[in-house]
């Protein structure tokens, strides 16, 4: 490989790791271990890269697309692309991945173990972004948030070895959440991609059209809309608390971090009156350390 095209493939992947920090959540804070941020940096790299391609926000003729072998023209295929993706991730088992950050996350699978089944559930969530682009009922959501969003817990708690089936389904519950809350933050964007993440049977219930989904503001149905499904994912934040107060150490300050940012998220959407439609309410940091400080005190009542 030449300096050149070296220089380009290291810019794309530091460019999809860099955006860890436009995140509701710190992915792998400075106070973990430095194995752990290692391998928790591996697996958001390739999260946030499926996502990047789910959402056909990589350029066509890039160099993630010709570390796949894709042509440009097979690359504007998103699911051509997600299929040679996870062709690449089978790779991470058995044989040399293609693309660096596989290759970045094949030491992270052998030193913790992991199974292939959370890295396809992801691929699978956004293999489904391009074939449904509504959902009917909240139990619909629920499952695709199983396949979009639970992964990353379980990955987690694997990655420290704590991952017991009780912390799973608490994990399950806050990554649910978190990406609900994801969601509502991003219903204006979201629908600029022809994709509704609120449920048909809600939008009736609170006689929501998609035109008023468009508007530049949200009307008070809307509002309404929102505040129930925040409430929703709020719920879900403090079922799963207890996963917090079941581990210790620094374990238990980063997944008080998680769930404390989307409880901030979901402040930052109360404080814009639930209008989501002017753009993404984002947490401040004064906010999230409150509710850093908030969980940690739930999860040690709770324990």
């Amino acid at each position: 490989m030449t300096d050149t095209r070296q220089a380009r493939t290291d810019a794309s992947s530091h460019a999809t790791l860099g955006k860890a920090a436009d995140e509701n959540f710190p992915v792998a804070p400075f106070f973990l271990p430095r194995a752990w941020r290692d391998d928790l940096m591996a697996v958001y790299g390739f999260a946030r890269l499926v996502d990047d391609i789910g959402d056909g926000d990589l350029a066509p003729g890039g160099a993630d697309a010709r570390h796949l072998g894709l042509s440009p023209e097979a690359a504007e295929d998103r699911l051509a692309f997600l299929d040679a993706f996870e062709a690449d991730l089978h790779r991470v088992f058995d044989g040399t991945p293609r693309h660096p950050l596989l290759r970045g996350l094949r030491p992270t699978v052998r030193r913790r173990g992991l199974t292939p089944e959370p890295f396809l559930g992801l691929i699978a969530a956004n293999r489904q972004d391009q074939l449904v682009a509504r959902y009917e009922t909240y139990d619909d959501l629920l499952a695709y948030c199983a396949l979009s969003a639970n992964p990353v817990g379980r990955l987690v708690l694997a990655i420290t070895g704590t991952d017991t089936p009780e912390r799973i389904r608490r994990s399950d519950e806050i990554c649910t959440a978190l990406q609900i809350v994801e969601h509502l933050q991003d219903v204006a964007e979201d629908l600029g991609n022809d994709r509704i993440y609120l449920p048909a049977e809600d939008l009736k219930r609170f006689h929501v059209t998609e035109s008023d989904l468009a508007r530049p503001t949200a009307g008070a149905s809307v509002r309404a809309l929102i505040a129930f499904e925040a409430d929703r994912a709020r719920a879900l934040l403090h079922a799963g608390t207890p996963l917090v107060g079941s581990v210790h150490g620094r374990l238990r300050l980063l997944l008080a971090g998680f769930a404390a940012g989307g409880l901030a998220a979901l402040d930052a959407i109360t404080d814009a009156g639930f209008d989501v439609l002017t753009g993404p309410p984002k947490a401040t940091k004064p906010s999230l350390m409150r509710q850093v400080g908030a969980v940690l005190l739930r999860a040690r009542r709770e324990g």
